[in-house]
């Protein structure tokens, strides 16, 4: 979802850009990671285990991604003098703040999926320390299955839906990020961690019951609480993101969730 949006962002651009599906490039190889970075300037990996729950029960699967992986990636970007740029998550937090989490906040997993993804940050920012790391959360988009696409086809079937209304986020656009990325690029931006979502925040029914408007129905959305879904993988109750840090290095930061949302929501849902 988010890669296909970064090639196009980066090609309008003016880039030359390399697109390497999963079946192209195994990142947990090493000498597969080499191969595949020589002769490029900028590397952006995508690539990730992101199925929450299933980590849980595979970690040592979702490691070898997220963490070894991105490792290889980073070696190799140093050893054939490319950037490397990896995309993280909110879920190297706990989700216990109650203000935005700044960028150099303590990490603190509580799931599997969230400690191979600060195993990563860890490892990118070793082998490279010029690597720019981009935490995001709560992503959607047009080129694969998300939130608003999900609620959309549940508000056409059901009468009524319930949504968790006690975990507060920032939905943000892969068509956003993809942006961003390419724009931290272009301003070479010092290495180090970076936060890639949209400002403001929400909770899933809010957001939910935002979706469910931009397709015209009326479908209710009731509130419910994290407790009423037993999930394997606990949730952050609070993945809000700050942006400090870009608007230190002179770059601007995602526009508001609500607003960013009523632009994506023809292309994510489909015009009607």
């Amino acid at each position: 979802m988010l890669g296909q949006d970064v090639v196009a962002a980066a090609t309008d651009a003016g880039h030359q850009v390399t697109a390497l599906r999963r079946t192209d490039l195994d990142i947990t190889s090493t000498s597969a990671a080499r191969d595949a970075v020589a002769g490029h300037d900028v590397v952006v990996n995508c690539a990730a285990w992101t199925a929450v729950d299933d980590a849980e029960t595979h970690e040592a699967e979702a490691f070898a991604v997220n963490a070894t992986g991105a490792a290889n990636l980073a070696r190799a970007a140093t050893a054939s003098g490319a950037r490397l740029v990896l995309v993280s998550t909110d879920y190297v937090f706990d989700g216990g703040a109650t203000r935005p989490y700044p960028e150099d906040a303590p990490v603190r997993p509580r799931s599997a999926y969230g400690r191979t993804k600060a195993a990563g940050e860890w490892a990118v920012r070793a082998e490279a320390p010029d690597a720019v790391v981009v935490r995001t959360a709560w992503l959607y988009g047009a080129g694969g299955r998300c939130f608003p696409r999900t609620i959309a086809r549940a508000a056409g079937e059901r009468d009524r839906l319930s949504v968790v209304d006690d975990q507060t986020g920032q939905p943000t656009w892969t068509v956003d990020l993809a942006d961003l990325i390419v724009r931290l690029v272009a301003a070479r931006v010092p290495g180090g961690i970076y936060h890639g979502t949209s400002s403001g925040q929400v909770t899933w029914c809010g957001f939910a019951r935002e979706v469910v408007a931009a397709t015209g129905l009326v479908t209710p959305v009731d509130a419910t609480t994290s407790a009423a879904y037993q999930l394997p993988a606990p949730r952050p109750a609070y993945s809000v993101l700050g942006h400090d840090r870009l608007r230190e290095v002179g770059v601007e930061p995602i526009g508001d969730w609500a607003e960013r949302w009523k632009a994506a929501a023809p292309t994510v849902l489909g015009a009607p």
